[in-house]
């Protein structure tokens, strides 16, 4: 499943391509940014992390989860 998503923060806009998808037993999220650029995401318990060699801000990390909370709340990451 894929979204398209708009952030603001830091005075920067970012629009970015959600996709769902699995990897082993766990659900991840690739972000596509409008530049091309990608990141994965991953919630564990309440937590969004990122692959250690995507570097993304943590205030952007949270945001971008929050985000994926409101399309998909009922998904479990346990």
């Amino acid at each position: 499943m894929q979204h398209e998503i708009v952030l603001s923060g830091n005075g920067s806009k970012y629009v970015l391509q959600l996709i769902s998808s699995s990897l082993k037993s766990l659900r991840v999220w690739k972000v596509r940014f409008q530049d091309g650029a990608e990141a994965v995401l991953i919630k564990v318990g309440n937590e969004w992390l990122q692959r250690n060699e995507d570097n993304l801000d943590h205030w952007l990390i949270k945001a971008i989860g929050e985000k994926i909370d409101q399309i998909n709340p009922q998904v479990s990451f346990s």
